[in-house]
């Protein structure tokens, strides 16, 4: 089974604010997630002016504030971007546990797309490989997420 990857189609979106929620925990990886994440948007016709970036003190604190962003009205979609690092402690699966069921409670109570970013790796080098300047990029994978979601909500909707 191969690994899933979001067509880099062509998407129509229209005019959307995309908010990106990042985690300043482990900045050397979650910048180049957020870089990733606004070098596809850009790439996509986004313009800088519709992205707005938020920062977090850590992973756990994505989902109340991608819950935030969703409920302001202001954005049609949220890209949450994080990585824990496993250490010696279960507190690795805490977080990654609850991170993750949080930031998908979002997209279900707020009815937009909500992009998942956490990176959720073993080691400092897995992190820096899957947030790098090169086609792993989880971030550039979150944005391209959102844009397919969004084009096929138009779709739904008749718009598209």
């Amino acid at each position: 089974m191969g690994e899933y990857r979001p067509e880099e189609g062509s998407f129509e979106v229209g005019a959307v604010r995309i908010a990106v929620v990042a985690a300043r925990w482990n900045s050397e990886v979650t910048d180049g997630l957020v870089a990733g994440a606004v070098r596809a948007l850009s790439r996509h016709g986004i313009s800088d002016s519709a992205v707005k970036v938020f920062r977090v003190p850590g992973a756990f604190e994505l989902p109340l504030a991608s819950q935030r962003a969703a409920r302001t009205g202001r954005f049609d979609a949220v890209i949450a971007l994080g990585c824990v690092i496993r250490g010696d402690t279960p507190h690795f699966d805490y977080v990654c546990s609850e991170t993750t069921r949080g930031i998908g409670e979002v997209g279900l109570r707020e009815n937009l797309p909500v992009a998942f970013g956490l990176l959720t790796t073993d080691t400092l080098e897995q992190s820096l490989e899957r947030s790098g300047d090169n086609t792993e990029n989880k971030g550039e994978e979150a944005a391209l997420t959102v844009l397919e979601m969004l084009t096929m909500f138009d779709q739904m909707d008749g718009d598209a």
